[in-house]
């Protein structure tokens, strides 16, 4: 799949087969996020892998909109240590992560609302590192082109030198 068309029908997945991911499928998508640019070249991120059914089912109570990670065959939880824009060089390397997932047929879905202390409790995480996502990974129940995206038009949203001035036709 070429990269815009990736990008074209990527959606949010929130509901997973009972399907494994394999080794070879997770550390292509570990190695998407590790690739992702980051101010000054810092790469402050650092990946914990959840695989176990019982720590995924807690973390899922530890946010009121993603009760969905219960479900998933894995989340990756994306925490950063001294960034200087952690929720910029976070975004960067998630989005590499779910693009990179998205190409090879597993869904995911970011989930930005936790009870961050007790997340990072529950990981082993210093207080001092930010958590920008837990995002929950696997194959979707649906078929990819099951949804079509909602988009504004380009004309509601492209401006040209200043906001308010669209391009004439």
């Amino acid at each position: 799949m070429d990269t815009f068309t990736c990008v074209r029908t990527r959606r949010e997945i929130r509901a997973f087969l009972d399907k494994p991911i394999t080794e070879d499928s997770l550390l292509r998508i570990l190695e998407a996020g590790r690739l992702a640019p980051s101010s000054s070249n810092s790469q402050p991120w650092h990946f914990v892998v959840i695989r176990n059914k019982e720590t995924l089912a807690k973390i899922s109570e530890l946010t009121p909109t993603g009760k969905h990670i219960a479900q998933a065959p894995l989340a990756i939880a994306i925490l950063m240590d001294g960034a200087k824009m952690p929720e910029v060089d976070g975004a960067r390397a998630i989005q590499n992560m779910v693009l990179a997932a998205w190409e090879i047929g597993i869904g995911a879905c970011w989930v930005t609302n936790f009870y961050e202390d007790a997340v990072k409790d529950l990981l082993g995480a210093p207080q001092r590192m930010k958590l920008v996502s837990v995002v929950p990974f696997g194959y979707p129940t649906e078929p990819k082109t099951a949804r079509k995206k909602l988009r504004k038009p380009l004309t509601e949203i492209v401006h040209y030198e200043k906001l308010g001035r669209h391009q004439e036709r």
